[in-house]
């Protein structure tokens, strides 16, 4: 893709201070794209700006929590007020509480749902009708964790198995208002989320094991996907949720023999 191909669209990237989020601005913003980063927090977010260079000047901080439904609201009426339209909206910002659900006590259930389900159904509703003024589209950050079960986590899997068919959803709904919608399926990232799982060797040795590429993914190769769905390139693939896992979901989940 060529830094003119988005010359003139607007993209906003929710949980943009960091790993996947960051990468995916910084990609949109290196293709022309006005990219819109929100987040909680505003250190995070200016510095993934300071560190983009050139494309810094397309790039703009809104502090912005996902789980707000007012503010996400308020969010996408601003940036169409400012910019003059929304052409990509990336759901990224996430969450995740390890636990059984006998270990999971309410309130961290309650805090993934808001945040990894409930932000990602504001921030849709509130941007399918600018979406549908330009043709735009809708990429979910869903992970395998929303395609199969993990022991002891079942709040991210509850959470993430939703976004995956919340996307389905909506890419029938609003088809015919020329939107898509579409997710990615990431497996290991190597972002700041997952810094305590990438530092122990041994869980790191089991995790090559069972992805055939033999290691986590960088948060660029999921931009990099991300920025294709909602191109032009894209633009007859709706509904669709594409595992970015360097092969784990081709297992039929037997060992190696």
């Amino acid at each position: 893709m060529t830094s003119a191909s988005r010359q003139g669209t607007v993209a906003v990237v929710t949980g943009a201070g960091s790993g996947i989020g960051a990468a995916t601005a910084r990609r949109l913003a290196a293709d022309g794209a006005t990219v819109v980063l929100t987040g909680r927090t505003e250190d995070k977010l200016k510095t993934v700006v300071a560190e983009a260079g050139d494309d810094a000047g397309r790039m703009h901080v809104r502090i912005v929590d996902s789980s707000d439904e007012k503010a996400v609201g308020e969010l996408f009426d601003s940036v169409v007020a400012e910019f003059g339209r929304l052409d990509t909206l990336v759901n990224n910002a996430a969450v995740a509480r390890p636990g059984k659900v006998t270990e999971t006590d309410t309130e961290n259930w309650s805090l993934v749902m808001r945040i990894d389900v409930d932000g990602v159904f504001f921030g849709c509703r509130a941007a399918v009708p600018h979406l549908s003024e330009t043709g735009g589209s809708i990429v979910n950050v869903a992970s395998v964790s929303g395609i199969g079960g993990d022991w002891n986590n079942v709040a991210y899997n509850a959470a993430k198995g939703a976004v995956v068919n919340m996307t389905k959803a909506m890419a029938m709904d609003h088809a015919p208002d020329g939107v898509r919608v579409n997710a990615v399926s990431p497996s290991l990232t190597m972002t700041d989320m997952t810094a305590g799982m990438t530092d122990d060797e041994d869980l790191m040795a089991r995790f090559a094991d069972r992805i055939p590429m033999g290691r986590g993914a960088r948060p660029e190769e999921i931009a990099d996907v991300i920025a294709f769905l909602s191109s032009h390139d894209a633009r007859f693939v709706t509904g669709v949720n594409l595992p970015v896992d360097g092969g784990l979901s081709a297992s039929n989940g037997q060992p190696r023999m």
